[in-house]
């Protein structure tokens, strides 16, 4: 029998097409809450072009996400993406909590640097701001998943670093 672990998406990997670049044994399971913890972003990601997202532990905030179910091979290749081995994300254990109640543990990944200040995120400053394509990927993953319409329209307000050069995601721009 295959071991499988659940997984907490809320950034780029929200995206089915996305999490299956480096995740092909990734199933939709649910989405799902993270209770006190809030979205920031901080470290500038050169795939990207941008700042990548992260959680940050915080009293009554919360994010919504998507709940995969990966076999276990694939635990390795989601550290590699998410940059463990470098230090850019660690992996930690968190209760999640389904529309349904439910509440389930699942993996997810939080960058190893905090931001020195919460600032809301319709005001991040220019050097914290995600790229165009990267915020389009996370708003895509939102919809495709039925997040909260509240969530989505607060994810619409992050403002982006207008960053135009050459992205390296691993998946063709009109795929996004």
């Amino acid at each position: 029998m295959v071991k499988k672990f659940l997984y907490f998406a809320y950034g780029s990997n929200m995206l089915t097409k996305r999490i299956h670049i480096n995740n092909p044994t990734a199933e939709w399971k649910d989405i799902g809450l993270l209770k006190n913890f809030r979205l920031d972003f901080l470290t500038h990601s050169k795939r990207w072009g941008g700042c990548s997202a992260t959680i940050v532990p915080t009293e009554n905030y919360s994010v919504w996400g998507v709940v995969w179910e990966l076999h276990e091979c694939n635990m390795t290749t989601l550290d590699c993406q998410e940059g463990v081995a470098d230090k850019l994300y660690f992996p930690l254990m968190v209760d999640v909590e389904t529309p349904s109640g439910q509440i389930i543990n699942c993996r997810v990944y939080q960058q190893c640097k905090d931001p020195d200040e919460h600032v809301k995120l319709r005001l991040l400053p220019n050097h914290r701001r995600p790229s165009p394509l990267y915020i389009e990927t996370i708003l895509k993953g939102a919809k495709e998943n039925k997040l909260p319409t509240e969530y989505i329209k607060f994810l619409e307000t992050i403002p982006h670093n207008k960053y135009s050069g050459e992205y390296n995601i691993g998946l063709p721009l009109n795929e996004i």
